[in-house]
């Protein structure tokens, strides 16, 4: 591809321009020229020549820069490609230790948990005791109570 100029007409097109103005000049100068039919001949056939050496040199001329350019492309692809790869394997690595860290810590919070209810089922065991034992002990002191009072209302009798 051509490189744009200030007038917006880009390279290509330049020489494009130039080839159709040489080989209109060219005919145009021998058509007008004076000369015999057979000389007139051989400047065709020879400009003719000179155009197709012309055409054969840009031809080559096209295939080489293609060439580089599809070289470049793939080079610059290659590359690109290999980076993203990297990019994703150093991503695919990151997500793995995130992964067995994240499980490392619910396996603590699991083995925590676990032992915060042993720990918790221990304490209430011994406060259900406790209050059973405190039930027990405040039934007798009523059972008392209500015996003393019982005596004491015989009593008065």
């Amino acid at each position: 591809m051509g490189e744009n100029n200030n007038n917006g007409m880009n390279t290509k097109d330049f020489f494009i321009g130039t080839l159709i103005g040489g080989f209109v000049g060219a005919a145009a100068a021998l058509l007008f020229a004076p000369k015999s039919g057979k000389e007139l001949r051989h400047d065709i056939n020879e400009q003719a020549k000179v155009a197709k050496e012309f055409t054969a040199d840009w031809t080559n001329t096209a295939v080489e820069k293609g060439n580089q350019i599809a070289t470049s492309a793939k080079e610059g692809t290659t590359n690109f490609a290999r980076s993203v790869s990297d990019q994703s394997n150093t991503l695919l690595e990151k997500v793995k230790d995130l992964a067995t860290s994240v499980r490392k810590d619910m396996a603590e919070l699991t083995e925590s948990a676990d032992s915060l209810t042993d720990d918790l089922e221990g304490i209430s065991e011994e406060i259900a005791a406790s209050v059973k034992k405190e039930v027990e002990d405040l039934q007798r002191s009523v059972e008392e109570l209500v015996r003393e009072v019982e005596e004491k209302e015989k009593n008065k009798e």
